[in-house]
């Protein structure tokens, strides 16, 4: 099928398996999760991870010791980055928002090396490398692994990205919907256009609520 006859969503599907949208898709998200802990450390809200996770950075916070935060968080991006290729699967809990929000962060702070998170736009410019290099680690890994080895192309697992996330969905618009009506139509509109595309809903509803109530909710 020759360029000018593809559909737009074909085109769309061609763009997004390119190896660099890969990578600036990992940038944008290493960055928003970096900054965040930023706002985490200066504000007390806005890390893009669970309670128990940054409580180990909370409490390298309280006793100067990141440790707990430093090992545990930046094990999980390690091992992840060398699982993706492999299995073709980002796990964006576990080498993002662990190992980006939190291991990293606890590794710099651990060493005194507070700068990446002295302000908003550095510390977003410092976990947009940290994406750019995190990427090009993986599709590098990717090019040199025999042919065979990898399992399939990799792909961004948001949430529940397993066999049971599909049913989140539902929750999710639910759940968006009791919060505020803009959120929950925002939920409802993301679903359908991920459906439509043939991906889990569940990311869509995210994304539909997140945007829609970023525009509409004061």
């Amino acid at each position: 099928m020759e360029k000018e006859n593809l559909s737009f969503m074909d085109k769309l599907n061609e763009l997004l398996m390119k190896d660099w949208t890969f990578i600036l898709l990992v940038m944008g998200a290493a960055a928003s999760i970096f900054a965040g802990t930023y706002l985490y450390i200066s504000h007390g809200t806005g890390a893009f991870n669970e309670v128990s996770i940054v409580a180990m950075l909370q409490g390298g916070m309280e006793t100067g010791d990141y440790s707990a935060a430093a090992g545990f968080a930046a094990g999980f991006l390690i091992a992840r980055i060398l699982e993706g290729p492999l299995v073709g699967l980002l796990d964006i809990g576990g080498s993002l928002m662990t190992g980006v929000g939190i291991g990293i962060p606890g590794l710099l702070l651990s060493m005194g090396w507070d700068f990446p998170l002295s302000n908003f736009f550095v510390a977003l410019l410092f976990g947009a490398i940290v994406g750019v290099v995190i990427g090009g680690v993986i599709i590098a890994i990717r090019k040199l692994v025999p042919s065979g080895v990898a399992v399939g192309g990799t792909g961004i697992m948001m949430g529940a990205g397993n066999a049971s996330g599909r049913y989140l969905a539902p929750m999710i618009v639910i759940c968006a919907a009791s919060y505020n009506v803009y959120a929950g139509i925002g939920a409802i509109i993301g679903s359908a256009i991920f459906y439509k595309w043939g991906k889990e809903m569940t990311g869509g509803a995210i994304l539909g609520a997140m945007i829609m109530g970023a525009i509409f909710i004061p």
